[in-house]
């Protein structure tokens, strides 16, 4: 796989515009932020969108997981479309430890990518989940039975897991075909991960479920979970103040 030569704009205006107001709603400091990038579709149409309105305002880190065969593959080709745009990129190769193997790649990942935007002094890290993704998410677990927490799906602003560097999603109003679109127009091919497509994952079958209608719309349950995840916010606020004017710790008793 390798990167075309870039061409003048990374998408429409519009777009470029979208994610630039998320970036500034997010990261409202405005300091130098982290791309994670697989060399997915998604995640490059975020270095494209990044390019054209923050330029100069990123860094990129890819990570090999080493856990298919196209991984390396798949960090060249971000390191190359970095290159040719004068982007700085760094490749970061992780070990993923045996059992859960979905679980402990993206362990594994955030982890790498915590490092390297400490080291690099970098004000957040972004990831590329978008509309699709989120709606994906808050309607499997209604099927699970999931309480609030579970329904607020993934946020658009939190930290990455056991370390204090702020991650950021500015693609979750972003709907997948918007973020392909971005791509094609800059004649780009990206990686392809064929798990994507594989019928054993929950995942993959409500994907394609919601393809094939259009009484969902998934930018509309995104919203909703994020209105969810205020209630959370909200309810544990109430438990922390409760817990903090009526509950007194004494010597072996509460």
């Amino acid at each position: 796989m390798t990167a075309t030569a870039t061409r003048s704009a990374a998408a429409d205006d519009k777009l470029v515009r979208r994610f630039a107001e998320a970036l500034a709603r997010l990261n409202p400091g405005g300091g130098r932020i982290g791309l994670a990038v697989s060399g997915g579709p998604d995640s490059m149409a975020m270095l494209l969108l990044a390019h054209a309105a923050v330029p100069g305002g990123f860094e990129v880190a890819t990570v090999n997981h080493g856990l298919r065969q196209a991984a390396a593959d798949e960090c060249r080709l971000v390191a190359a479309t970095c290159a040719e745009r004068d982007i700085p990129c760094e490749v970061l190769t992780v070990h993923v430890a045996a059992g859960n193997v979905q679980a402990a790649a993206r362990d594994a990942r955030y982890a790498a990518l915590a490092g390297w935007a400490q080291e690099r002094e970098l004000a957040a890290v972004a990831t590329a989940h978008h509309a699709d993704d989120q709606a994906e998410t808050l309607l499997m677990r209604l099927n699970r039975g999931s309480g609030v927490a579970g329904l607020a799906g993934v946020r658009e602003r939190t930290v990455i897991p056991s370390s204090p560097i702020l991650l950021i999603r500015p693609l979750l109003f972003f709907r997948r075909v918007e973020l392909a679109r971005v791509v094609a127009e800059q004649g780009l091919s990206p990686a392809l991960d064929p798990s994507n497509e594989d019928d054993r994952f929950d995942r993959v079958r409500l994907r394609k479920a919601l393809a094939s209608t259009a009484i969902i719309d998934p930018v509309a349950v995104a919203a909703s979970a994020s209105h969810l995840a205020e209630a959370e916010e909200a309810l544990d606020w109430a438990a922390r103040r409760e817990w903090d004017q009526c509950v007194t710790l004494g010597e072996g008793e509460i």
